[in-house]
Protein backbone atom coordinates (compact mmCIF):
# COMPACT_ATOMS: atom_id res chain seq x y z
CA UNK A 1 0.00 0.00 0.00
CA UNK A 2 1.60 3.25 -1.15
CA UNK A 3 0.26 6.30 0.69
CA UNK A 4 1.84 9.73 0.58
CA UNK A 5 1.98 12.72 2.90
CA UNK A 6 2.58 16.17 1.42
CA UNK A 7 4.82 18.50 3.43
CA UNK A 8 3.41 22.02 2.97
CA UNK A 9 3.80 25.44 4.53
CA UNK A 10 4.96 28.99 3.89
CA UNK A 11 8.45 29.59 2.49
CA UNK A 12 11.31 29.44 5.03
CA UNK A 13 9.51 27.48 7.74
CA UNK A 14 11.82 24.43 7.43
CA UNK A 15 10.00 22.11 5.01
CA UNK A 16 13.01 21.01 2.98
CA UNK A 17 15.23 20.78 6.06
CA UNK A 18 12.63 18.51 7.58
CA UNK A 19 12.40 16.47 4.40
CA UNK A 20 16.19 16.04 4.35
CA UNK A 21 16.11 14.79 7.92
CA UNK A 22 13.26 12.42 7.07
CA UNK A 23 14.76 10.85 4.00
CA UNK A 24 18.48 11.70 3.99
CA UNK A 25 17.75 12.73 0.41
CA UNK A 26 19.43 15.92 -0.76
CA UNK A 27 16.97 18.61 -1.82
CA UNK A 28 17.57 22.37 -1.84
CA UNK A 29 16.94 24.08 1.50
CA UNK A 30 18.52 27.50 1.02
CA UNK A 31 17.16 30.50 2.89
CA UNK A 32 14.96 32.00 0.20
CA UNK A 33 11.41 31.47 -1.08
CA UNK A 34 10.66 28.95 -3.83
CA UNK A 35 14.00 27.14 -3.62
CA UNK A 36 12.02 23.90 -4.06
CA UNK A 37 10.45 24.12 -7.49
CA UNK A 38 9.62 20.46 -8.15
CA UNK A 39 8.36 18.17 -5.39
CA UNK A 40 10.88 15.69 -4.05
CA UNK A 41 9.60 12.31 -2.94
CA UNK A 42 11.12 10.07 -0.31
CA UNK A 43 10.06 6.69 1.06
CA UNK A 44 10.49 6.55 4.85
CA UNK A 45 10.58 3.50 7.13
CA UNK A 46 8.00 3.50 9.93
CA UNK A 47 9.82 3.03 13.28
CA UNK A 48 8.62 -0.14 14.99
CA UNK A 49 10.46 -2.00 17.78
CA UNK A 50 8.11 -4.96 17.35
CA UNK A 51 9.57 -5.70 13.93
CA UNK A 52 13.11 -6.03 15.24
CA UNK A 53 12.05 -8.29 18.12
CA UNK A 54 10.14 -10.61 15.80
CA UNK A 55 13.08 -10.73 13.42
CA UNK A 56 15.43 -11.67 16.26
CA UNK A 57 13.07 -14.42 17.39
CA UNK A 58 12.84 -15.90 13.89
CA UNK A 59 16.54 -15.31 13.14
CA UNK A 60 15.38 -13.80 9.84
CA UNK A 61 17.75 -13.18 6.96
CA UNK A 62 15.92 -9.96 6.05
CA UNK A 63 13.91 -7.40 8.03
CA UNK A 64 11.61 -5.15 6.01
CA UNK A 65 9.72 -2.26 7.65
CA UNK A 66 6.43 -0.64 6.70
CA UNK A 67 6.90 2.58 4.77
CA UNK A 68 5.24 5.94 4.20
CA UNK A 69 5.93 8.27 1.30
CA UNK A 70 6.65 11.95 1.98
CA UNK A 71 6.53 14.64 -0.71
CA UNK A 72 8.34 17.95 -0.23
CA UNK A 73 6.14 20.63 -1.80
CA UNK A 74 7.40 24.16 -2.43
CA UNK A 75 6.21 27.00 -0.19
CA UNK A 76 2.68 28.32 -0.62
CA UNK A 77 2.07 32.05 -0.38
CA UNK A 78 -0.96 34.29 -0.07
CA UNK A 79 -2.74 34.28 -3.44
CA UNK A 80 -1.68 30.74 -4.32
CA UNK A 81 -5.30 29.83 -5.15
CA UNK A 82 -5.17 32.54 -7.83
CA UNK A 83 -1.80 31.38 -9.16
CA UNK A 84 0.54 33.54 -7.07
CA UNK A 85 4.01 32.07 -6.43
CA UNK A 86 3.52 29.16 -8.83
CA UNK A 87 0.44 28.40 -6.76
CA UNK A 88 -1.44 26.30 -9.33
CA UNK A 89 1.45 23.87 -9.66
CA UNK A 90 1.88 23.56 -5.90
CA UNK A 91 -1.83 23.04 -5.29
CA UNK A 92 -1.82 20.28 -7.91
CA UNK A 93 1.07 18.60 -6.08
CA UNK A 94 -0.90 18.68 -2.81
CA UNK A 95 -3.93 17.21 -4.59
CA UNK A 96 -1.90 14.11 -5.47
CA UNK A 97 -1.12 13.28 -1.82
CA UNK A 98 -3.24 11.35 0.69
CA UNK A 99 -2.63 13.56 3.73
CA UNK A 100 -1.16 16.97 4.55
CA UNK A 101 1.60 17.74 7.05
CA UNK A 102 1.62 21.51 7.48
CA UNK A 103 4.94 22.81 8.80
CA UNK A 104 4.57 25.83 11.08
CA UNK A 105 7.52 27.83 12.34
CA UNK A 106 7.57 28.40 16.12
CA UNK A 107 11.09 29.83 16.50
CA UNK A 108 12.47 33.36 16.24
CA UNK A 109 15.82 33.79 14.46
CA UNK A 110 16.91 37.07 12.91
CA UNK A 111 19.20 35.22 10.50
CA UNK A 112 16.31 33.34 8.90
CA UNK A 113 13.79 35.60 7.24
CA UNK A 114 10.05 35.08 7.58
CA UNK A 115 7.98 35.73 4.48
CA UNK A 116 5.61 37.97 6.52
CA UNK A 117 8.32 39.66 8.57
CA UNK A 118 7.23 38.17 11.91
CA UNK A 119 6.76 34.78 13.55
CA UNK A 120 3.06 34.23 14.15
CA UNK A 121 2.00 30.55 13.85
CA UNK A 122 -1.74 31.16 13.76
CA UNK A 123 -1.36 33.77 11.03
CA UNK A 124 0.72 31.30 9.00
CA UNK A 125 -1.88 28.54 9.43
CA UNK A 126 -4.69 30.91 8.43
CA UNK A 127 -2.86 31.96 5.25
CA UNK A 128 -2.21 28.37 4.15
CA UNK A 129 -5.65 27.05 5.07
CA UNK A 130 -7.40 29.98 3.41
CA UNK A 131 -5.60 29.35 0.12
CA UNK A 132 -6.59 25.69 0.24
CA UNK A 133 -10.16 26.61 1.14
CA UNK A 134 -10.38 29.10 -1.74
CA UNK A 135 -9.07 26.49 -4.18
CA UNK A 136 -11.64 23.98 -2.92
CA UNK A 137 -14.48 26.51 -3.15
CA UNK A 138 -13.70 26.98 -6.81
CA UNK A 139 -13.74 23.20 -7.34
CA UNK A 140 -17.00 22.78 -5.39
CA UNK A 141 -18.74 25.67 -7.15
CA UNK A 142 -17.90 24.25 -10.58
CA UNK A 143 -19.05 20.78 -9.61
CA UNK A 144 -22.34 22.06 -8.18
CA UNK A 145 -22.98 23.92 -11.43
CA UNK A 146 -22.25 20.82 -13.50
CA UNK A 147 -24.65 18.70 -11.42
CA UNK A 148 -27.71 20.93 -11.73
CA UNK A 149 -28.91 19.46 -15.03
CA UNK A 150 -28.49 15.86 -13.83
CA UNK A 151 -30.34 16.61 -10.59
CA UNK A 152 -33.27 18.10 -12.52
CA UNK A 153 -33.47 14.94 -14.62
CA UNK A 154 -33.96 12.89 -11.42
CA UNK A 155 -30.48 11.33 -11.19
CA UNK A 156 -30.31 10.00 -7.60
CA UNK A 157 -26.52 9.77 -7.58
CA UNK A 158 -26.21 13.39 -8.71
CA UNK A 159 -28.73 14.46 -6.06
CA UNK A 160 -26.67 12.77 -3.33
CA UNK A 161 -23.45 14.35 -4.59
CA UNK A 162 -25.12 17.76 -4.63
CA UNK A 163 -26.27 17.37 -1.02
CA UNK A 164 -22.73 16.55 0.11
CA UNK A 165 -21.20 19.36 -1.93
CA UNK A 166 -23.62 21.86 -0.44
CA UNK A 167 -22.62 20.76 3.08
CA UNK A 168 -18.96 21.17 2.17
CA UNK A 169 -19.59 24.54 0.52
CA UNK A 170 -21.24 25.80 3.70
CA UNK A 171 -18.24 24.72 5.80
CA UNK A 172 -15.76 26.31 3.37
CA UNK A 173 -17.80 29.52 3.34
CA UNK A 174 -17.44 29.62 7.13
CA UNK A 175 -13.66 29.23 6.85
CA UNK A 176 -13.65 25.57 7.89
CA UNK A 177 -11.78 22.74 6.18
CA UNK A 178 -13.87 20.16 4.33
CA UNK A 179 -12.55 17.47 6.70
CA UNK A 180 -14.39 19.22 9.56
CA UNK A 181 -17.76 18.05 8.17
CA UNK A 182 -18.95 14.90 9.97
CA UNK A 183 -19.79 12.43 7.19
CA UNK A 184 -20.64 8.76 7.63
CA UNK A 185 -18.47 6.10 5.99
CA UNK A 186 -20.56 5.82 2.83
CA UNK A 187 -20.71 9.59 2.31
CA UNK A 188 -16.98 9.84 2.96
CA UNK A 189 -16.33 7.48 0.04
CA UNK A 190 -18.28 9.82 -2.25
CA UNK A 191 -16.53 12.91 -0.88
CA UNK A 192 -13.16 11.31 -1.61
CA UNK A 193 -14.03 11.27 -5.33
CA UNK A 194 -14.25 15.07 -5.26
CA UNK A 195 -10.46 15.13 -4.59
CA UNK A 196 -10.65 18.24 -2.41
CA UNK A 197 -7.50 19.59 -0.78
CA UNK A 198 -9.08 20.27 2.61
CA UNK A 199 -10.93 16.95 2.74
CA UNK A 200 -7.60 15.19 3.26
CA UNK A 201 -6.40 14.33 6.77
CA UNK A 202 -4.31 17.20 8.21
CA UNK A 203 -1.73 17.41 10.96
CA UNK A 204 0.68 20.15 11.97
CA UNK A 205 4.46 19.98 12.38
CA UNK A 206 5.57 22.69 14.80
CA UNK A 207 9.18 23.44 13.90
CA UNK A 208 11.43 24.77 16.68
CA UNK A 209 15.17 25.55 16.58
CA UNK A 210 17.85 24.83 19.17
CA UNK A 211 19.48 27.99 20.51
CA UNK A 212 16.62 30.22 19.36
CA UNK A 213 13.59 31.65 21.11
CA UNK A 214 10.99 28.92 20.77
CA UNK A 215 7.35 29.69 21.41
CA UNK A 216 6.72 26.40 23.21
CA UNK A 217 9.33 27.52 25.76
CA UNK A 218 8.27 31.18 25.89
CA UNK A 219 4.62 30.12 26.25
CA UNK A 220 3.49 33.61 25.23
CA UNK A 221 0.18 34.68 23.73
CA UNK A 222 1.11 33.27 20.31
CA UNK A 223 1.69 29.83 21.80
CA UNK A 224 -1.54 29.94 23.80
CA UNK A 225 -3.54 30.83 20.67
CA UNK A 226 -1.87 28.02 18.75
CA UNK A 227 -2.65 25.44 21.45
CA UNK A 228 -6.24 26.68 21.70
CA UNK A 229 -6.61 26.20 17.95
CA UNK A 230 -5.25 22.65 18.13
CA UNK A 231 -7.65 21.80 20.96
CA UNK A 232 -10.75 23.45 19.52
CA UNK A 233 -10.23 22.08 16.01
CA UNK A 234 -9.22 18.63 17.27
CA UNK A 235 -6.04 18.88 15.19
CA UNK A 236 -3.08 16.51 15.55
CA UNK A 237 0.40 17.99 15.90
CA UNK A 238 4.00 17.08 16.64
CA UNK A 239 6.90 19.30 17.73
CA UNK A 240 10.13 18.81 15.78
CA UNK A 241 13.50 20.54 15.68
CA UNK A 242 14.06 20.07 11.94
CA UNK A 243 17.50 21.70 11.98
CA UNK A 244 18.75 19.45 14.77
CA UNK A 245 17.29 16.35 13.12
CA UNK A 246 19.01 17.33 9.89
CA UNK A 247 22.37 17.75 11.67
CA UNK A 248 22.29 14.28 13.18
CA UNK A 249 20.64 12.45 10.28
CA UNK A 250 23.89 10.74 9.21
CA UNK A 251 24.84 9.48 12.68
CA UNK A 252 24.43 5.76 13.27
CA UNK A 253 21.65 4.59 15.58
CA UNK A 254 23.88 4.17 18.65
CA UNK A 255 25.37 7.67 18.30
CA UNK A 256 21.91 9.15 17.84
CA UNK A 257 20.73 7.47 21.03
CA UNK A 258 23.77 8.77 22.94
CA UNK A 259 23.19 12.28 21.58
CA UNK A 260 19.53 12.27 22.59
CA UNK A 261 20.39 10.93 26.04
CA UNK A 262 22.94 13.69 26.56
CA UNK A 263 20.78 16.50 25.15
CA UNK A 264 17.46 15.30 26.50
CA UNK A 265 15.87 15.71 23.06
CA UNK A 266 13.08 13.48 21.77
CA UNK A 267 13.22 11.72 18.43
CA UNK A 268 11.07 14.25 16.59
CA UNK A 269 11.42 12.47 13.25
CA UNK A 270 10.19 9.14 14.61
CA UNK A 271 7.28 10.95 16.27
CA UNK A 272 6.48 12.67 12.97
CA UNK A 273 6.50 9.44 10.95
CA UNK A 274 4.33 7.66 13.52
CA UNK A 275 1.89 10.58 13.59
CA UNK A 276 1.64 10.56 9.79
CA UNK A 277 0.96 6.82 9.85
CA UNK A 278 -1.72 7.37 12.49
CA UNK A 279 -3.37 10.25 10.62
CA UNK A 280 -3.58 8.09 7.49
CA UNK A 281 -5.52 5.62 9.68
CA UNK A 282 -3.06 2.80 9.02
CA UNK A 283 -2.13 -0.20 11.11
CA UNK A 284 0.70 -2.73 10.86
CA UNK A 285 0.55 -6.51 10.75
CA UNK A 286 3.53 -8.84 10.44
CA UNK A 287 4.75 -11.97 8.74
CA UNK A 288 7.82 -13.65 10.16
CA UNK A 289 10.07 -16.58 9.36
CA UNK A 290 13.71 -17.54 8.75
CA UNK A 291 13.78 -15.94 5.32
CA UNK A 292 12.08 -12.67 6.20
CA UNK A 293 10.28 -10.68 8.88
CA UNK A 294 8.17 -7.95 7.37
CA UNK A 295 5.78 -5.22 8.49
CA UNK A 296 2.77 -4.78 6.22
CA UNK A 297 0.43 -1.82 6.03
CA UNK A 298 -3.35 -1.90 5.83
CA UNK A 299 -6.20 0.46 6.61
CA UNK A 300 -7.68 0.18 10.08
CA UNK A 301 -10.75 -2.13 10.25
CA UNK A 302 -9.64 -4.15 7.21
CA UNK A 303 -10.81 -7.76 6.98
CA UNK A 304 -8.18 -10.47 6.60
CA UNK A 305 -8.70 -10.86 2.80
CA UNK A 306 -8.39 -7.08 2.32
CA UNK A 307 -5.27 -6.89 4.49
CA UNK A 308 -3.81 -9.80 2.55
CA UNK A 309 -3.83 -7.75 -0.65
CA UNK A 310 -0.89 -5.82 0.84
CA UNK A 311 1.10 -9.01 0.21
CA UNK A 312 -0.51 -9.99 -3.08
CA UNK A 313 -3.74 -8.96 -4.80
CA UNK A 314 -4.69 -12.65 -5.28
CA UNK A 315 -4.98 -13.03 -1.51
CA UNK A 316 -8.38 -11.31 -1.58
CA UNK A 317 -10.23 -13.68 -3.89
CA UNK A 318 -8.24 -16.83 -3.05
CA UNK A 319 -8.28 -16.36 0.71
CA UNK A 320 -9.22 -19.52 2.63
CA UNK A 321 -8.22 -18.80 6.22
CA UNK A 322 -5.45 -17.24 8.31
CA UNK A 323 -3.59 -18.19 11.47
CA UNK A 324 -3.27 -15.20 13.78
CA UNK A 325 -1.47 -14.30 16.99
CA UNK A 326 -0.52 -10.98 18.56
CA UNK A 327 3.19 -10.17 18.28
CA UNK A 328 3.85 -10.13 22.04
CA UNK A 329 2.11 -13.48 22.56
CA UNK A 330 4.26 -14.99 19.81
CA UNK A 331 7.41 -13.63 21.44
CA UNK A 332 6.33 -15.13 24.77
CA UNK A 333 5.80 -18.52 23.10
CA UNK A 334 9.12 -18.28 21.25
CA UNK A 335 7.94 -19.69 17.92
CA UNK A 336 4.87 -20.48 15.83
CA UNK A 337 5.16 -24.19 16.65
CA UNK A 338 5.29 -23.48 20.38
CA UNK A 339 2.32 -21.12 20.09
CA UNK A 340 0.37 -23.84 18.24
CA UNK A 341 1.22 -26.42 20.91
CA UNK A 342 0.11 -23.98 23.63
CA UNK A 343 -3.20 -23.41 21.86
CA UNK A 344 -2.73 -19.64 21.46
CA UNK A 345 -2.48 -19.62 17.67
CA UNK A 346 -5.96 -18.82 16.31
CA UNK A 347 -7.57 -19.70 13.00
CA UNK A 348 -9.61 -16.85 11.51
CA UNK A 349 -11.88 -16.61 8.48
CA UNK A 350 -12.89 -14.00 5.92
CA UNK A 351 -14.75 -11.78 8.37
CA UNK A 352 -11.85 -11.35 10.78
CA UNK A 353 -10.84 -7.71 11.36
CA UNK A 354 -7.06 -7.47 11.42
CA UNK A 355 -5.64 -5.81 14.53
CA UNK A 356 -2.52 -3.69 14.81
CA UNK A 357 0.35 -5.98 15.84
CA UNK A 358 -1.15 -9.22 14.48
CA UNK A 359 1.30 -11.80 13.13
CA UNK A 360 -0.50 -13.57 10.32
CA UNK A 361 0.02 -16.59 8.09
CA UNK A 362 -2.38 -16.59 5.14
CA UNK A 363 -3.67 -19.79 3.54
CA UNK A 364 -4.78 -19.22 -0.05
Amino acid sequence: MSLSIGIVGLPNVGKSTLFNALTKKSVPSENYPFCTIDPAVGVVAVPDDRLEKLSEMSKSENTIPAVVEFTDIAGLVKGASEGEGLGNKFLANIRETDAVAQVVRIFEDGNISHVHGEVNPMSDIEVINLELILADRETVTKRIGNLQKEVKSGDKKAKKELELLEQIDKALDEGQLANSVDFNDEDRKIVKTFNLLTAKPFFYVLNKKSGSQNLDELKDERWEKLMNFMKESGSDYVIVDAGLEHEIKDLDLADKKDFRADSGSEDGIDNLIKKGYEVLDLITFFTTGEKETRAWTTKRDSTAPVAGTAIHTDFHDKFIRATVIQWDKLLEAGSHSAARENGILRTEGKEYIVQDGDVIEFLV
